[in-house]
C-alpha cells in the first residue's frame, strides 16, 4: 500500500493437551509450545510493529510457586527481542547441566514459561499509547487462582463510555478510558461472580476452601461468564483469554468482523489471526483449519475439553474486507486467489482507459502487497489479447500477411517492474520543502523501459490519503516521461471511517471525502455540509440503536466516476508533464471477489453495528469543527 495505513493485530493460543514429558519424548524438546509459539507469531508479523507480548499458564502448581508468566516488549523487533529473553533462561542449563533440559517436570517446576497454555500478541496501535503498558497481554491478578485472567486481542470497541459507565454502575473504579481496560475489568467482574456462586454453593455442604477451589476450577462456566461479559459490547473483536486454572478462550464478534482460525488433535489446540500461520507451524493441510463461527467463543476447559459454544447471537456476517485486500499475508489459498480475482476484474475498467492500445501501454505495480492482484490484472490482459487474437485469425475473408501474422501473434502485456522502495532512505530533514523533495526519492525507477508515447499503468492496492501518490510516486513516475499515468486500486473508494481496528477514523484524512467537499464546493452546493452537520447534531442523543450514516448525503450528489476525477486532480502535483487517471475497483466487483467477506463499511458507509453510525457521524461533526481527534 503506497499510503500507509495501521495494521490489524495478530493472536496466538496454544493449549497443550499432553503433559510436557509427552513432548520431550516424542519432540526431544520440553519447549515444544514456545516454539510453535514463536513460529506462530513470526508468521504474522506483519500484524505487529507497534509491539508484543507474551503469557504462559503452568497447569496443577502447587502453592507458592509461580504459575503465570508475562512479557512484553516494544518495537518491531518485538518478538525477537522476547523470544530471546524467555531463551536466556535455558542457556545455564544448557550449557551446565544439560540433562535438566530433557527433564520436563523439573523445567515445569523451576523455569518460568513452562506452562501448558501459551498466549502471543502482536500489536499494531491505533489510537492507543506506544507504550509497554499498552502492549498486551493484560494481567487482572488475584491470590484466587481461579480469578486471575490474562486477556489479549484483536478488538476496538465503538461504546467504551457506554462500557465505562456500566463498570462505574457496578462499583468499580477503572483506571483508565480503554476498551482494553473496560473489557478485562468486564471479563473480570462477572469472572468474581461465577466465582463467588460456586462457592456460595458449596460452602454450606462442608467442603474445605482448598476442595471449593478445585471444584470451582472444574464447574466454571466459561460461556456463561462471556455471555454476560458481552451483552453490551459494540464492536469488531477476537478475544483470547486465560484463565489462572488453565481454562482457555477465544471469542469472535457477532458479525465475524474480526478473523479468528483453529486446528486441534490430540495433542494441541492452537488458534491464530491467520490460517497459513497455523497450516506453516503445525505443517497441517488447509481443510483441517477452521474458523471460529460469528458470535461463538472456542473453550478449552483445563481436563483438555475443547468446545464452540455461542455467547451472542449471530448477526450477518460482515467480515472485513480489508483482511482480503491488504492485511492478511497474501500465502492464504483463498486470500491468494481472490486478490488475483481483484486484479483481474478491473482489467475492463482499465482496457477501456488505455482505448484497448496495448502496444504502448506498459503494466506495473506499487510494491509490494499489490503483487497478487497485479499478476491476476496481467492474467486479464492475456485473456483479452487471446480474444482479440481469436477474432483476428477467424473472422478474416482475406489471407493475413506474414508480418501481420507476426504482429498479431506476437501480442503481449508489456509487464515492468517500475518502482523499487528504497529502504535505506530516512526522510531525517524536517523542512517541509526539503522533506518534500526527499520524499519523492523514496522510491527507485527503472529507467529506459517507458517510451515517450506510452501510457503507465501502474496498480497499488488501496488509496487512503493521496499523500504519498502526491509527494512521491508520480513525481517518481514523471521523470519516465510516459504520456499518461494510470493509477489502478484493487480496491474501492474509501470513504468512510473504521472503528474496528484500522488506523483510519478521521474523515478529512481520506482523499475521496476531500475530493467531494471539494466538488460541492464547486458546484455551489456546500450548504449540504452544514445540513448533514445539523443533522448529525439532532441525532447526536438518539437512541443509539436507531443511528444512521448521515454523511453518505455528502457523497449523493457524484457519481463514482466524477469522485475519481476530482482524486486525481488533487493527487496530481503541480508542474507534472504527464497526464494522470484514477481507476478504483467497485464495490460489486469487491464483493465478487471476496464473497465471504462483505464487510465493506469503509467503502460503502454500511456498518455492520450501530456504533458504527454515530462514530461516522461524529467524525464529520469532528471535521466541521475542527477537531482532528478521534471519533470514538
Amino acid at each position: 500500500m503506497s499510503d500507509q495505513i495501521k495494521h490489524e493485530c495478530g493472536i496466538a493460543l496454544i493449549r497443550l493437551l499432553k503433559p510436557l514429558t509427552y513432548y520431550q519424548e516424542k519432540y526431544g524438546t520440553s519447549l515444544y509450545g514456545l516454539n510453535k509459539l514463536y513460529l506462530l507469531m513470526e508468521k504474522q508479523h506483519n500484524r505487529g510493529q507497534d509491539g508484543a507480548g507474551i503469557a504462559t499458564i503452568k497447569l496443577d502448581m502447587k502453592p507458592g510457586n509461580r504459575y503465570i508468566s508475562r512479557y512484553r516488549a516494544m518495537g518491531s523487533k518485538a518478538v525477537s527481542e522476547i523470544f530471546e529473553y524467555v531463551q536466556k533462561k535455558f542457556v545455564d542449563i544448557q550449557q551446565h547441566d544439560p540433562e535438566k533440559m530433557k527433564d520436563a517436570e523439573w523445567l515445569k517446576q523451576n523455569v518460568s514459561f513452562t506452562g501448558e497454555v501459551l498466549m502471543g500478541h502482536l500489536r499494531y496501535g491505533t489510537h492507543g499509547k506506544n507504550s509497554i503498558e499498552a502492549c498486551h497481554p493484560f494481567l487482572r491478578q488475584n491470590n484466587w487462582m481461579t480469578r486471575n485472567l490474562v486477556i489479549s486481542g484483536n478488538f476496538n470497541m465503538t461504546n467504551v463510555d457506554e462500557l465505562l459507565e456500566q463498570l462505574y454502575e457496578l462499583g468499580q473504579h477503572p483506571k483508565e478510558q480503554a476498551d482494553t481496560v473496560t473489557v478485562l475489568e468486564k471479563i473480570g467482574h462477572f469472572l468474581d461472580e461465577e466465582n463467588q456462586a460456586i462457592f456460595d454453593e458449596l460452602k454450606p455442604k462442608g467442603l474445605s476452601n482448598v476442595d471449593i477451589t478445585h471444584r470451582i476450577a472444574e464447574q466454571l462456566d466459561v460461556a456463561t461468564i462471556l455471555r454476560r461479559s458481552a451483552k453490551t459490547w459494540d464492536g469488531g473483536y477476537t478475544i483470547q483469554g486465560i484463565f489462572g486454572h488453565g481454562d482457555a478462550f477465544v471469542m469472535r464478534d457477532p458479525a465475524g468482523i474480526r478473523p479468528a482460525f483453529y486446528y486441534h488433535d490430540e495433542e494441541v489446540l492452537v488458534v491464530a489471526s491467520e490460517r497459513p500461520a497455523i497450516q506453516t507451524a503445525f505443517n497441517v493441510p488447509l481443510d483441517v483449519v477452521k474458523e471460529i463461527k460469528p458470535g461463538h467463543a472456542l473453550i478449552a476447559k483445563k481436563n483438555g475439553h475443547i468446545s464452540e459454544e455461542l455467547f451472542r447471537e449471530p448477526e450477518e456476517q460482515r467480515s472485513c474486507s480489508f483482511e482480503r485486500i491488504y492485511f492478511s499475508r497474501g500465502s492464504d489459498a483463498a486470500i491468494y486467489q481472490e486478490r488475483k480475482q481483484l486484479g483481474r476484474l478491473l482489467c475492463p475498467q482499465i482496457l477501456d482507459a488505455v482505448q484497448g492500445d496495448l502496444e504502448r501501454t506498459v503494466f506495473s505495480f506499487i510494491p509490494n502487497t499489490a503483487e497478487v492482484a497485479f499478476y491476476g490484472m496481467v492474467e486479464g490482459v492475456y485473456e483479452f489479447i487471446h480474444s482479440k487474437q481469436r477474432e483476428a485469425l477467424l473472422n478474416r475473408s482475406d489471407k493475413i500477411s506474414d508480418a501481420e501474422l507476426e504482429r498479431v501473434l506476437n501480442l503481449a502485456p508489456r509487464v515492468e517492474k517500475i518502482a523499487l522502495k528504497d529502504a535505506k532512505l530516512r526522510t531525517f530533514i524536517t523542512q517541509d520543502a526539503d522533506r518534500q523533495d526527499m520524499v519523492a526519492h523514496v522510491y527507485d525507477t527503472t529507467y529506459g523501459v517507458i517510451q515517450p508515447a506510452d501510457t503507465l499503468v501502474v496498480l497499488d492496492d488501496s488509496i487512503v490519503r493521496g499523500t504519498t501518490l502526491k509527494q512521491s510516486i508520480l513525481r517518481m513516475l514523471d521523470r519516465l516521461h510516459p504520456k499518461k499515468i494510470i493509477v489502478v486500486s484493487s480496491a474501492p473508494q474509501i470513504r468512510y471511517p473504521d472503528c474496528y481496528g484500522i488506523d483510519m477514523s478521521r474523515l478529512g484524512e481520506f482523499v475521496a471525502f476531500e475530493a467531494a467537499i471539494s466538488l460541492l464546493k464547486e458546484q455551489g452546493k456546500e450548504g449540504l455540509i452544514q445540513e448533514v452537520y445539523q443533522e448529525c447534531l439532532k441525532r447526536k442523543t438518539a437512541d443509539r440503536l436507531k443511528e444512521e450514516n448521515l454523511v453518505k448525503a455528502i457523497y449523493a450528489p457524484f457519481t463514482d466516476a466524477q469522485i475519481s476525477a476530482r482524486i486525481a486532480k488533487i493527487v496530481t502535483p503541480p508542474a507534472i508533464e504527464a497526464e494522470v487517471e484514477l481507476i478504483y475497483q467497485t464495490l460489486d466487483n469487491l464483493h465478487t471477489a471476496c464473497p465471504n467477506h462483505l464487510g465493506d463499511w469503509y467503502f460503502s458507509g454500511n456498518y455492520p453495528t450501530p456504533g458504527g453510525n454515530k462514530v461516522v457521524n461524529q467524525a464529520f461533526m469532528n471535521w466541521v469543527e475542527g477537531k482532528n481527534q478521534r471519533a470514538y
